[in-house]
């Protein structure tokens, strides 16, 4: 392996292992007076928190490196995990590094969570982000760009100044530059994944999490053009789309039994707030009006969000045919309710358009991958023969 592709994916992962969040503590401690906002999976608006000088630092649990011991007491057993050991890495002192948490409307759980922590730290900033579900100009798009100032003057306030118009639309572009390399880096592992295998980008890709944005889109121009470099061969596997891991993310050794039970993973809704916007932000005009109509135009579809009826499915299908995948793979997390209740839609269109598909659930500490391992490997197989016959 080419040594600074060795040493990309070497500070990737160790960033992927940070559950004390030393890079964030680490930037802070570069100037006086740095804060850090912390926000659970899926979009918020990072171009404020960016624009006011701040640092947006993903949440997303403490996946399978971290013992749950408090957390369980705070919630029901029949919910899903990430809140429990989002509760945990803040009891632990692990959150103390941030000055703020932003939960946007993913589930009622969610929303909960939002409440629990103006109870557990009411010194801290928190803030519950409504996203709207009326995507009418008129209707979610007034509300959202109410939304959007009033985050704004909280950010600022937060910052102890003003965020210029200035400021805000140099940071939509340098975020329209990292969704950019995100896209391209997409693209490239769909033609070629081979080359760029599901460890790789998603380490590279979580590590947006946490670093300033500038610094991670070079990281993943590097990685694209390192990893291209690879002498790798491409294997007869089956390609697939990944979809129900939005919001929980799994962890890392359950996308690897994936690739090796024989499947290309060609797409997925990982870290899916990170590539939010399915286009660019215009950086010139009203950036408030400009991030609202991103919203309510360019968001990509998921469970969290509305849908017309009939509209359900679509994107899965569009999503089959443009990456020429064989399949899909249902891969939600136990008690998800949004991933669960949308998966028989899903399904659906999947059947009505004959794409084969296969599913099952985890949760962020899954240990044991023998089963899924069988049951991926057996669904690669069988792709490959309905194919030749």
């Amino acid at each position: 392996m080419n040594p600074e592709l060795e040493q990309i994916l070497s500070r990737a992962q160790t960033l992927y292992e940070d559950v004390d969040y030393k890079a964030v503590a680490e930037w802070k401690s570069y100037a006086p007076g740095r804060r850090a906002i912390g926000y659970l999976p899926i979009y918020v608006p990072r171009e404020l928190i960016h624009a006011a000088g701040m640092l947006p630092v993903g949440i997303f649990g403490g996946g399978d490196r971290l013992e749950i011991i408090r957390g369980d007491a705070y919630f029901q057993s029949y919910i899903c995990h990430i809140p429990r050991s989002t509760v945990e890495l803040a009891l632990s002192g692990r959150l103390d590094v941030l000055d703020g948490m932003l939960f946007p409307s993913i589930c009622d759980v969610i929303r909960n969570l939002s409440g629990m922590w103006t109870m557990l730290f009411p010194g801290r900033y928190v803030r519950y982000v409504d996203l709207p579900q009326n995507y009418d100009a008129r209707v979610g798009g007034e509300f959202w760009r109410r939304e959007l100032t009033a985050i704004r003057e909280d950010m600022a306030r937060l910052a102890g100044g003003q965020i210029t118009d200035r400021n805000l639309r140099n940071s939509i572009r340098i975020y329209n530059q990292n969704r950019r390399a995100i896209r391209e880096l997409y693209q490239a592992r769909s033609e070629a994944p081979w080359l760029y295998p599901i460890a790789q980008v998603y380490a590279v890709l979580r590590a947006g999490s946490v670093l300033p944005p500038e610094e991670h889109t070079t990281m993943v121009r590097r990685y694209l053009e390192m990893a291209s470099q690879e002498s790798t061969l491409p294997e007869d596997r089956s390609r697939v789309v990944l979809t129900g891991m939005f919001c929980e993310q799994p962890p890392l050794a359950l996308l690897i039994t994936l690739e090796r039970a024989g499947c290309w993973i060609v797409d997925d809704d990982l870290l899916l707030g990170l590539r939010w916007f399915t286009g660019e932000v215009p950086e010139e005009g009203d950036a408030i009006e400009n991030l609202a109509q991103a919203y309510l135009t360019q968001s990509v579809p998921t469970a969290s969000c509305y849908a017309p009826d009939g509209q359900r499915g679509r994107w899965l299908v569009d999503a089959v045919r443009q990456n020429r995948a064989d399949g899909v793979i249902f891969c939600a997390p136990s008690f998800c309710d949004p991933a669960l209740l949308e998966q028989p839609m899903l399904v659906a269109a999947l059947e009505r358009e004959h794409i084969p598909h296969t599913q099952f659930k985890y949760s962020e500490d899954t240990g044991q991958f023998a089963v899924i391992r069988e049951q991926a490997g057996t669904f690669s197989d069988s792709i490959r023969l309905w194919s030749e016959a």
